[in-house]
């Protein structure tokens, strides 16, 4: 299955999922700032625990450069309140059960995993600017180190 790609200068698809307190959070809510939108297989998973927590441990300074974090997963939001509690992440995360969001920016389809094709997430970040416009485009990421070279690529320290 191919799945269309979001390049930058692509109109973000909008969105309406529940956060981790069963909250609607929409990307038209968001219009106004920039937005870090990562997408990551599943809450409570190591390589997505890492990721989350460097995205914690960065959160100042990429708040303070103007950047909202948010993460996706298909994971139900009782997943994500456990998760978020667990290792007091302070950013919006967001259930999308069915994959609609994640087939809308890309993200969902045939991937490796250790020498076998399979269909799911394809971990990949997203910085959307104020007025909902992809200012970047990050597919197929490492959940290791990838805050660091997202930062530096965005010039911040």
């Amino acid at each position: 299955m191919t799945t269309t790609r979001l390049e930058t200068g692509s109109t973000a698809p909008d969105f309406a999922l529940r956060n981790q307190d069963g909250d609607e959070v929409t990307l038209a809510s968001l219009r106004g700032r920039k937005v870090v939108l990562y997408f990551y297989p599943a809450a409570m998973t190591p390589g997505c625990t890492t990721e989350a927590c460097d995205f914690r441990d960065s959160i100042a300074s990429l708040q303070g450069a103007g950047y909202d974090v948010v993460g996706v997963s298909r994971d139900e939001p009782e997943k994500l309140a456990r998760f978020a509690e667990r290792d007091g992440l302070t950013f919006p995360l967001l259930s999308d059960p069915d994959a609609a969001v994640h087939r809308a920016y890309g993200v969902w389809g045939e991937k490796n995993n250790y020498g076998r094709i399979i269909e799911g997430v394809i971990r990949s970040t997203f910085v959307i600017d104020e007025e909902g416009v992809v200012a970047l485009a990050k597919y197929n990421v490492k959940a290791t180190g990838h805050v660091a070279r997202l930062r530096r690529e965005l010039g911040i320290d």
